[in-house]
């Protein structure tokens, strides 16, 4: 994956959190918990595409 698009998603994904957290009313513990899992889920996400998870991690985008 090259750089500037795994920059692009996170670039991306930043700011559909920005969005939710922003525009949605929610509680502060919930919006806490879904905020963690977007940087769970962004970590995971950069850790694949650079090989450091290893061969257990078999999750691509571009598989057709």
């Amino acid at each position: 994956m090259p750089l500037l698009e795994l920059l692009i998603i996170l670039v991306a994904l930043g700011g559909f959190l920005w969005l939710i957290n922003t525009y949605i009313p929610m509680q502060t513990n919930i919006k806490n918990i879904l905020n963690v899992v977007v940087l769970i889920v962004a970590i995971l996400f950069v850790l694949n595409a650079f090989g450091i998870l290893g061969s257990t991690w078999r999750f691509r985008i571009n598989r057709w």
